[in-house]
Protein backbone atom coordinates (compact mmCIF):
# COMPACT_ATOMS: atom_id res chain seq x y z
CA UNK A 1 0.00 0.00 0.00
CA UNK A 2 0.95 3.26 -0.79
CA UNK A 3 1.99 5.93 1.76
CA UNK A 4 0.78 8.94 2.10
CA UNK A 5 3.88 10.54 1.42
CA UNK A 6 4.53 8.64 -1.52
CA UNK A 7 1.26 9.66 -2.77
CA UNK A 8 1.65 13.21 -2.61
CA UNK A 9 4.64 12.73 -4.72
CA UNK A 10 3.01 10.65 -7.09
CA UNK A 11 0.71 13.45 -7.68
CA UNK A 12 3.24 16.15 -8.00
CA UNK A 13 4.99 13.98 -10.89
CA UNK A 14 1.41 13.13 -12.56
CA UNK A 15 0.52 17.10 -12.54
CA UNK A 16 4.10 18.22 -13.41
CA UNK A 17 4.31 20.31 -10.28
CA UNK A 18 7.37 18.10 -8.72
CA UNK A 19 10.77 19.83 -9.29
CA UNK A 20 13.48 17.93 -10.60
CA UNK A 21 16.69 18.67 -9.11
CA UNK A 22 19.78 17.30 -11.42
CA UNK A 23 23.54 17.12 -9.67
CA UNK A 24 25.92 17.22 -12.80
CA UNK A 25 24.93 18.88 -15.38
CA UNK A 26 27.63 17.03 -18.15
CA UNK A 27 27.23 14.46 -20.69
CA UNK A 28 24.49 12.62 -18.63
CA UNK A 29 22.93 14.84 -16.34
CA UNK A 30 22.27 17.73 -19.22
CA UNK A 31 20.84 15.64 -21.88
CA UNK A 32 18.40 13.87 -18.97
CA UNK A 33 17.46 17.98 -17.80
CA UNK A 34 16.28 18.43 -21.74
CA UNK A 35 14.23 15.36 -21.79
CA UNK A 36 12.65 16.33 -18.38
CA UNK A 37 12.30 19.89 -19.10
CA UNK A 38 10.69 18.47 -22.39
CA UNK A 39 7.94 16.88 -20.72
CA UNK A 40 7.01 20.07 -18.60
CA UNK A 41 9.00 19.44 -15.18
CA UNK A 42 10.85 22.46 -13.73
CA UNK A 43 14.08 21.36 -13.69
CA UNK A 44 17.30 22.80 -10.95
CA UNK A 45 20.33 21.56 -11.76
CA UNK A 46 23.73 21.36 -9.73
CA UNK A 47 27.12 21.89 -10.72
CA UNK A 48 30.28 22.95 -8.91
CA UNK A 49 31.73 24.11 -12.10
CA UNK A 50 30.30 27.68 -11.87
CA UNK A 51 31.49 28.65 -15.41
CA UNK A 52 29.24 26.00 -17.07
CA UNK A 53 26.58 27.50 -14.77
CA UNK A 54 26.86 30.37 -16.02
CA UNK A 55 27.19 29.22 -19.74
CA UNK A 56 24.18 27.04 -19.11
CA UNK A 57 21.81 30.42 -17.89
CA UNK A 58 22.92 32.16 -21.01
CA UNK A 59 21.67 28.75 -23.01
CA UNK A 60 24.98 27.47 -23.69
CA UNK A 61 25.63 24.04 -22.80
CA UNK A 62 29.02 24.32 -23.70
CA UNK A 63 28.98 20.23 -25.19
CA UNK A 64 28.96 20.05 -29.12
CA UNK A 65 26.84 17.52 -29.78
CA UNK A 66 24.24 19.02 -27.39
CA UNK A 67 21.80 21.41 -29.37
CA UNK A 68 21.58 24.75 -27.54
CA UNK A 69 18.10 25.48 -28.83
CA UNK A 70 16.38 22.97 -26.65
CA UNK A 71 18.50 24.84 -23.23
CA UNK A 72 17.49 28.36 -24.54
CA UNK A 73 13.38 27.30 -25.28
CA UNK A 74 13.24 25.73 -21.51
CA UNK A 75 15.30 28.70 -19.91
CA UNK A 76 12.49 31.19 -21.75
CA UNK A 77 9.58 28.78 -20.39
CA UNK A 78 11.02 29.25 -16.93
CA UNK A 79 11.53 25.57 -17.09
CA UNK A 80 15.53 25.20 -16.21
CA UNK A 81 17.98 26.96 -13.91
CA UNK A 82 21.38 25.68 -13.29
CA UNK A 83 23.02 26.52 -10.13
CA UNK A 84 26.36 26.15 -8.12
CA UNK A 85 24.46 26.76 -4.57
CA UNK A 86 23.56 23.28 -3.21
CA UNK A 87 22.29 24.84 -0.34
CA UNK A 88 19.59 24.83 -2.64
CA UNK A 89 19.72 20.97 -2.39
CA UNK A 90 15.79 21.17 0.11
CA UNK A 91 14.01 22.49 -3.34
CA UNK A 92 13.75 19.57 -5.48
CA UNK A 93 11.16 16.79 -4.87
CA UNK A 94 13.13 14.65 -6.52
CA UNK A 95 17.09 14.77 -6.77
CA UNK A 96 19.06 13.16 -9.91
CA UNK A 97 22.84 12.18 -9.03
CA UNK A 98 24.66 12.24 -12.69
CA UNK A 99 28.35 12.34 -11.21
CA UNK A 100 31.72 10.82 -12.53
CA UNK A 101 33.09 7.42 -11.10
CA UNK A 102 36.61 7.27 -12.07
CA UNK A 103 39.08 4.50 -10.97
CA UNK A 104 42.39 5.66 -8.87
CA UNK A 105 45.48 5.04 -10.17
CA UNK A 106 45.29 1.62 -8.54
CA UNK A 107 42.22 0.79 -10.33
CA UNK A 108 40.11 0.97 -7.49
CA UNK A 109 36.69 2.66 -7.41
CA UNK A 110 37.15 6.59 -6.71
CA UNK A 111 33.60 7.46 -5.07
CA UNK A 112 34.43 10.88 -4.12
CA UNK A 113 32.02 12.76 -5.95
CA UNK A 114 29.24 10.77 -5.15
CA UNK A 115 29.71 10.82 -1.39
CA UNK A 116 30.36 14.58 -1.91
CA UNK A 117 26.95 14.36 -3.81
CA UNK A 118 25.52 12.54 -1.32
CA UNK A 119 26.33 14.40 1.81
CA UNK A 120 25.00 17.43 0.28
CA UNK A 121 21.78 15.98 -0.19
CA UNK A 122 21.76 14.64 3.29
CA UNK A 123 22.28 18.01 4.59
CA UNK A 124 19.00 19.68 3.10
CA UNK A 125 17.36 16.50 2.63
CA UNK A 126 13.17 16.36 3.83
CA UNK A 127 10.22 14.40 4.12
CA UNK A 128 8.65 13.31 0.75
CA UNK A 129 12.00 13.82 -1.05
CA UNK A 130 13.13 11.12 -3.92
CA UNK A 131 16.72 10.78 -4.18
CA UNK A 132 17.80 8.49 -7.92
CA UNK A 133 21.87 7.40 -8.58
CA UNK A 134 22.03 7.43 -12.17
CA UNK A 135 26.36 7.02 -11.92
CA UNK A 136 27.66 4.06 -12.70
CA UNK A 137 28.81 1.84 -10.00
CA UNK A 138 29.79 -1.11 -8.23
CA UNK A 139 26.42 -3.56 -6.97
CA UNK A 140 25.29 -2.56 -3.28
CA UNK A 141 26.39 1.35 -3.80
CA UNK A 142 22.76 2.73 -3.48
CA UNK A 143 21.75 0.81 -0.10
CA UNK A 144 25.71 -0.23 1.25
CA UNK A 145 27.22 3.51 0.94
CA UNK A 146 24.28 6.25 -0.03
CA UNK A 147 21.08 5.39 1.96
CA UNK A 148 23.26 5.16 5.62
CA UNK A 149 24.87 9.02 4.67
CA UNK A 150 21.48 9.89 3.58
CA UNK A 151 19.52 8.63 7.15
CA UNK A 152 22.32 10.06 9.17
CA UNK A 153 19.96 12.93 10.30
CA UNK A 154 17.31 10.48 11.40
CA UNK A 155 15.41 10.48 8.01
CA UNK A 156 14.34 6.67 7.61
CA UNK A 157 14.77 5.82 3.36
CA UNK A 158 11.24 4.47 2.16
CA UNK A 159 9.43 5.93 5.34
CA UNK A 160 10.97 9.69 5.15
CA UNK A 161 12.27 10.18 1.68
CA UNK A 162 12.62 7.69 -1.24
CA UNK A 163 15.99 5.90 -2.62
CA UNK A 164 16.40 4.43 -6.03
CA UNK A 165 18.90 3.47 -8.42
CA UNK A 166 18.69 4.14 -12.68
CA UNK A 167 21.71 3.85 -14.96
CA UNK A 168 22.74 6.56 -17.27
CA UNK A 169 22.67 4.59 -20.42
CA UNK A 170 23.53 7.73 -22.47
CA UNK A 171 25.67 7.37 -26.12
CA UNK A 172 27.27 10.76 -26.98
CA UNK A 173 26.35 11.59 -30.43
CA UNK A 174 23.87 8.59 -31.10
CA UNK A 175 21.48 9.90 -34.06
CA UNK A 176 19.38 7.41 -33.60
CA UNK A 177 19.12 6.59 -29.75
CA UNK A 178 18.70 9.32 -27.14
CA UNK A 179 17.43 9.73 -23.38
CA UNK A 180 13.96 9.75 -24.51
CA UNK A 181 13.78 7.11 -26.17
CA UNK A 182 16.45 4.87 -24.39
CA UNK A 183 14.75 2.61 -22.04
CA UNK A 184 15.26 3.37 -18.25
CA UNK A 185 16.38 0.32 -15.80
CA UNK A 186 15.07 0.97 -12.35
CA UNK A 187 15.37 -0.18 -9.02
CA UNK A 188 14.39 0.94 -5.67
CA UNK A 189 15.15 0.53 -1.79
CA UNK A 190 11.22 -0.57 -1.49
CA UNK A 191 8.17 -0.74 -3.36
CA UNK A 192 7.65 3.35 -3.09
CA UNK A 193 10.40 4.49 -4.22
CA UNK A 194 10.14 2.01 -6.94
CA UNK A 195 6.90 3.15 -8.11
CA UNK A 196 7.79 6.87 -7.54
CA UNK A 197 10.86 6.58 -10.12
CA UNK A 198 8.95 4.05 -12.43
CA UNK A 199 6.59 6.90 -12.56
CA UNK A 200 9.28 9.92 -13.05
CA UNK A 201 11.09 8.21 -15.27
CA UNK A 202 7.26 6.89 -17.48
CA UNK A 203 6.98 10.50 -18.14
CA UNK A 204 9.63 11.66 -20.38
CA UNK A 205 11.23 7.83 -21.61
CA UNK A 206 9.40 5.48 -24.04
CA UNK A 207 9.77 2.54 -21.46
CA UNK A 208 10.79 1.96 -17.89
CA UNK A 209 12.17 -1.46 -16.84
CA UNK A 210 11.75 -2.75 -13.14
CA UNK A 211 14.05 -4.86 -11.14
CA UNK A 212 13.56 -6.07 -7.98
CA UNK A 213 16.33 -3.98 -6.23
CA UNK A 214 18.81 -0.82 -6.40
CA UNK A 215 21.67 -3.39 -6.07
CA UNK A 216 20.30 -5.38 -9.30
CA UNK A 217 19.99 -2.01 -11.23
CA UNK A 218 23.61 -1.47 -10.83
CA UNK A 219 24.62 -4.90 -11.98
CA UNK A 220 22.72 -4.71 -15.14
CA UNK A 221 24.72 -1.59 -15.98
CA UNK A 222 27.59 -3.12 -15.37
CA UNK A 223 26.95 -6.39 -17.34
CA UNK A 224 25.85 -4.26 -20.17
CA UNK A 225 29.66 -2.61 -20.40
CA UNK A 226 31.39 -5.43 -19.31
CA UNK A 227 29.72 -7.88 -22.40
CA UNK A 228 31.22 -5.25 -24.28
CA UNK A 229 34.37 -4.44 -22.56
CA UNK A 230 34.79 -8.64 -23.41
CA UNK A 231 33.96 -8.59 -27.34
CA UNK A 232 36.30 -5.41 -27.88
CA UNK A 233 38.92 -7.68 -26.33
CA UNK A 234 38.39 -10.47 -28.60
CA UNK A 235 38.49 -8.22 -31.68
CA UNK A 236 41.45 -6.75 -30.29
CA UNK A 237 43.11 -9.87 -29.67
CA UNK A 238 41.64 -11.33 -33.84
CA UNK A 239 43.18 -8.38 -35.20
CA UNK A 240 46.58 -8.61 -33.68
CA UNK A 241 46.42 -12.47 -34.51
CA UNK A 242 44.83 -12.00 -38.25
CA UNK A 243 47.77 -9.25 -38.51
CA UNK A 244 50.59 -11.84 -37.88
CA UNK A 245 48.78 -13.87 -40.91
CA UNK A 246 48.05 -11.63 -43.34
CA UNK A 247 44.26 -11.43 -42.90
CA UNK A 248 42.24 -8.40 -42.85
CA UNK A 249 40.34 -8.16 -39.59
CA UNK A 250 38.10 -5.41 -40.92
CA UNK A 251 37.13 -8.10 -44.18
CA UNK A 252 36.52 -10.80 -41.62
CA UNK A 253 34.14 -8.84 -39.75
CA UNK A 254 31.97 -7.32 -42.59
CA UNK A 255 31.55 -10.82 -43.57
CA UNK A 256 30.57 -12.59 -40.29
CA UNK A 257 27.91 -9.98 -39.45
CA UNK A 258 26.21 -11.12 -42.96
CA UNK A 259 24.99 -13.77 -41.06
CA UNK A 260 21.81 -13.00 -39.62
CA UNK A 261 21.92 -15.01 -36.27
CA UNK A 262 23.94 -15.63 -33.27
CA UNK A 263 27.06 -12.99 -34.71
CA UNK A 264 27.45 -9.41 -32.92
CA UNK A 265 29.66 -7.18 -34.92
CA UNK A 266 32.43 -5.57 -32.81
CA UNK A 267 35.28 -3.49 -33.54
CA UNK A 268 39.02 -3.43 -32.81
CA UNK A 269 40.64 -0.26 -31.74
CA UNK A 270 43.20 1.51 -30.33
CA UNK A 271 42.16 0.97 -27.13
CA UNK A 272 39.52 1.57 -25.05
CA UNK A 273 37.54 5.47 -24.33
CA UNK A 274 34.82 6.80 -22.64
CA UNK A 275 33.78 7.06 -19.02
CA UNK A 276 32.11 3.16 -18.77
CA UNK A 277 33.40 0.49 -21.49
CA UNK A 278 37.08 1.56 -19.54
CA UNK A 279 36.23 1.48 -15.90
CA UNK A 280 33.13 -0.51 -15.39
CA UNK A 281 34.41 -3.47 -15.56
CA UNK A 282 36.80 -2.92 -12.81
CA UNK A 283 34.23 -1.86 -10.32
CA UNK A 284 32.82 -5.25 -10.81
CA UNK A 285 36.25 -6.90 -10.17
CA UNK A 286 36.59 -4.71 -7.38
CA UNK A 287 33.45 -5.55 -5.39
CA UNK A 288 34.07 -9.50 -6.45
CA UNK A 289 36.98 -10.00 -4.09
CA UNK A 290 34.81 -8.70 -1.09
CA UNK A 291 33.32 -12.28 -1.64
CA UNK A 292 36.55 -13.99 -2.51
CA UNK A 293 35.60 -14.44 -5.91
CA UNK A 294 37.91 -14.36 -9.01
CA UNK A 295 37.34 -12.61 -12.17
CA UNK A 296 39.55 -13.74 -14.55
CA UNK A 297 37.62 -13.21 -17.70
CA UNK A 298 36.81 -9.79 -17.27
CA UNK A 299 40.19 -8.95 -16.26
CA UNK A 300 41.91 -10.62 -19.29
CA UNK A 301 39.71 -8.25 -21.32
CA UNK A 302 41.09 -5.33 -19.38
CA UNK A 303 44.51 -6.68 -19.93
CA UNK A 304 44.09 -7.18 -23.66
CA UNK A 305 42.48 -3.47 -24.11
CA UNK A 306 44.69 -1.47 -21.79
CA UNK A 307 47.79 -3.10 -23.97
CA UNK A 308 46.52 -2.27 -27.60
CA UNK A 309 47.94 1.77 -27.42
CA UNK A 310 51.13 0.20 -27.28
CA UNK A 311 50.51 -2.34 -29.93
CA UNK A 312 49.04 0.28 -31.63
CA UNK A 313 52.65 2.46 -31.44
CA UNK A 314 54.63 -0.96 -31.80
CA UNK A 315 53.26 -1.19 -35.15
CA UNK A 316 54.16 2.49 -36.41
CA UNK A 317 57.26 2.08 -35.36
CA UNK A 318 57.65 -1.18 -37.41
CA UNK A 319 56.01 0.60 -40.39
CA UNK A 320 58.33 3.34 -40.35
CA UNK A 321 61.20 1.00 -40.49
CA UNK A 322 59.89 -0.82 -42.97
CA UNK A 323 59.36 1.87 -45.09
CA UNK A 324 61.79 4.55 -44.30
CA UNK A 325 64.06 2.83 -42.40
CA UNK A 326 63.52 5.16 -39.40
CA UNK A 327 62.78 4.99 -35.80
CA UNK A 328 60.16 6.76 -33.93
CA UNK A 329 62.90 8.44 -32.03
CA UNK A 330 62.77 12.16 -33.44
CA UNK A 331 59.61 11.05 -36.22
CA UNK A 332 57.16 14.00 -36.60
CA UNK A 333 53.23 12.52 -35.60
CA UNK A 334 50.17 13.79 -36.40
CA UNK A 335 47.45 11.90 -34.17
CA UNK A 336 44.30 11.90 -36.03
CA UNK A 337 41.47 12.26 -33.01
CA UNK A 338 41.63 12.95 -29.18
CA UNK A 339 38.17 12.01 -28.63
CA UNK A 340 37.26 8.80 -27.48
CA UNK A 341 34.59 8.07 -30.29
CA UNK A 342 34.09 9.98 -33.50
CA UNK A 343 31.61 12.91 -33.83
CA UNK A 344 31.88 14.23 -30.40
CA UNK A 345 34.17 16.95 -28.05
CA UNK A 346 34.18 14.31 -25.21
CA UNK A 347 37.87 13.22 -24.29
CA UNK A 348 37.14 11.08 -21.31
CA UNK A 349 39.30 8.19 -21.34
CA UNK A 350 40.91 8.43 -24.27
CA UNK A 351 43.05 6.41 -25.76
CA UNK A 352 44.20 9.19 -27.83
CA UNK A 353 46.20 10.54 -24.98
CA UNK A 354 48.00 7.04 -24.15
CA UNK A 355 49.50 7.12 -27.31
CA UNK A 356 50.81 10.26 -27.50
CA UNK A 357 51.87 9.97 -24.59
CA UNK A 358 54.01 6.62 -25.94
CA UNK A 359 55.32 8.34 -28.53
CA UNK A 360 56.97 10.82 -26.78
CA UNK A 361 58.56 8.23 -24.00
CA UNK A 362 59.95 6.43 -27.41
CA UNK A 363 60.83 10.45 -28.99
CA UNK A 364 58.56 11.51 -31.34
CA UNK A 365 57.46 14.65 -32.08
CA UNK A 366 53.31 14.81 -32.02
CA UNK A 367 50.63 17.01 -32.62
CA UNK A 368 46.85 16.21 -33.09
CA UNK A 369 44.23 17.27 -35.71
CA UNK A 370 40.61 17.00 -34.22
CA UNK A 371 37.57 19.01 -35.63
CA UNK A 372 35.60 18.44 -32.58
CA UNK A 373 38.44 19.14 -29.86
CA UNK A 374 40.15 23.03 -30.29
CA UNK A 375 42.45 22.09 -27.00
CA UNK A 376 43.07 19.32 -25.20
CA UNK A 377 41.28 20.02 -21.92
CA UNK A 378 42.81 19.45 -18.07
CA UNK A 379 42.01 15.94 -17.18
CA UNK A 380 43.38 13.83 -13.68
CA UNK A 381 45.74 11.22 -15.81
CA UNK A 382 47.23 13.65 -18.17
CA UNK A 383 47.43 16.85 -16.92
CA UNK A 384 51.02 17.04 -19.25
CA UNK A 385 48.90 16.92 -22.08
CA UNK A 386 46.29 20.15 -21.09
CA UNK A 387 46.07 23.33 -23.54
CA UNK A 388 48.00 21.86 -26.70
CA UNK A 389 45.86 22.80 -30.09
CA UNK A 390 44.74 21.32 -32.91
CA UNK A 391 46.56 21.52 -35.96
CA UNK A 392 45.05 22.20 -39.20
CA UNK A 393 44.71 19.52 -41.53
CA UNK A 394 45.98 20.64 -44.72
CA UNK A 395 48.33 18.76 -47.46
CA UNK A 396 51.31 21.52 -46.34
CA UNK A 397 50.63 20.30 -42.80
CA UNK A 398 50.71 16.53 -43.88
CA UNK A 399 53.82 16.90 -45.74
CA UNK A 400 54.88 18.00 -42.58
CA UNK A 401 55.41 14.51 -40.67
CA UNK A 402 56.66 11.62 -40.77
CA UNK A 403 53.20 9.74 -40.12
CA UNK A 404 49.61 10.04 -39.68
CA UNK A 405 47.90 7.59 -36.82
CA UNK A 406 44.28 7.57 -37.41
CA UNK A 407 42.99 7.29 -33.67
CA UNK A 408 39.36 8.62 -34.23
CA UNK A 409 37.18 8.07 -36.94
CA UNK A 410 35.27 11.32 -37.03
CA UNK A 411 33.00 11.72 -40.11
CA UNK A 412 33.83 15.06 -42.24
CA UNK A 413 37.59 14.43 -42.94
CA UNK A 414 38.88 14.01 -46.13
CA UNK A 415 40.84 10.67 -45.46
CA UNK A 416 41.49 10.31 -49.27
CA UNK A 417 43.83 13.66 -48.79
CA UNK A 418 44.98 12.12 -45.85
CA UNK A 419 46.37 8.59 -47.24
CA UNK A 420 47.48 10.16 -50.59
CA UNK A 421 49.17 13.61 -48.64
CA UNK A 422 50.66 11.75 -45.78
CA UNK A 423 53.85 9.58 -46.10
CA UNK A 424 52.42 6.91 -43.99
CA UNK A 425 49.05 6.75 -42.75
CA UNK A 426 48.78 4.11 -39.37
CA UNK A 427 44.94 3.68 -39.74
CA UNK A 428 43.12 1.94 -36.23
CA UNK A 429 39.71 2.33 -37.38
CA UNK A 430 39.70 1.69 -41.13
CA UNK A 431 38.39 4.87 -41.80
CA UNK A 432 40.79 5.46 -45.44
CA UNK A 433 39.60 2.04 -46.80
CA UNK A 434 35.62 2.89 -45.94
CA UNK A 435 36.57 6.34 -48.24
CA UNK A 436 37.70 4.67 -50.45
CA UNK A 437 41.47 6.08 -50.21
CA UNK A 438 44.14 5.07 -52.03
CA UNK A 439 45.71 2.53 -50.06
CA UNK A 440 49.20 2.40 -51.16
CA UNK A 441 50.87 4.13 -48.37
CA UNK A 442 48.30 3.10 -45.30
CA UNK A 443 48.93 0.13 -42.87
CA UNK A 444 46.06 -1.24 -40.93
CA UNK A 445 46.64 -1.53 -37.03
Amino acid sequence: MTSPLASELLARIDNRQAVIGIIGLGYVGLPLAIAICRANFRVLGFDIDTRRVEALNRGDGLIRHIPNEPIVEAIGKGLFEATADFARLGEPDAILICVPTPLTRQREPDMSFVLKSTASVATTLRRGQLVILESSTWPGTTEELMKPLLEKRGLGSGKDFFLAYSPEREDPGNPVYGTQNIPKVVGGDGPDALGLAARLYDAFVSQTVPVSSPTAAEAVKLTENIFRSVNIALVNELKVIYDAMGIDVWEIIDAAKTKPFGYMPFYPGPGLGGHCIPIDPFYLTWKAREFDVTTRFIELAGQINTAMPRHVVDRLAEALDRRFRCGLNGARILVLGVAYKKNVDDTRESASFKLIEILEERGAITDFHDPYVAEIPRTREHAALAGRRSVALTPENLAGYNAVLVATDHDGIDYAMVAKEARLTLDTRNACAKAGADMTRVVKA
